[in-house]
């Protein structure tokens, strides 16, 4: 059986303590059988893709809300993460040095989709003019085959 929740939300960041709450929550309690690790790297990964959201509005100078559907089944976590603060292309994003490299530290901005990259099992996107919604799905087991870049 698969346990859903929809959170919809203002897009300020105060906000997103709440989200992370949420999702922790039915993760923990609805048997997708996370470790502490996997639960922190779901923490992380969800408030990556929130932060992001809420970050859309503010480029576009105006208010919006974001809806957050996570859903659980056993052994694994989705959770949707979909603004309408404008998308951009995945291709169009300015890349930046590896996260080990000192030269990083250069710039301000651009860990939030390798680290969701890296967090997660699978990463999807998608983009249209209206907005964004980013999938993330997490299972018990660290992914391996991705890297940070």
């Amino acid at each position: 059986m698969k346990d859903e929740v929809a959170l919809r939300f203002p897009a300020r960041a105060e906000h997103l303590a709440l989200v992370r709450l949420v999702v922790t929550h039915l993760a923990e309690h609805h048997g997708a059988g996370l470790d502490l690790a996997r639960m922190d790297d779901l923490r992380l990964a969800v408030s990556e893709a929130c932060a992001n959201a809420v970050e859309a509005y503010g480029r576009q100078g105006r208010a919006g809300e974001v809806l957050v559907r996570c859903s659980v089944v056993p052994g694994e976590v989705t959770v949707e993460v979909e603004d309408h603060g404008g998308g951009f292309v995945l291709d169009d994003l300015v890349p930046h040095p590896p996260v080990e490299a000192p030269e990083r530290l250069h710039h301000e901005h651009g860990l939030g989709i390798p680290l969701m990259r890296q967090l997660a099992d699978r990463v999807e996107f998608h983009a249209v003019e209206e907005g964004t919604t980013v999938r993330l799905v997490v299972g018990p087991e660290r992914p391996r085959h991705h890297q940070l870049r």
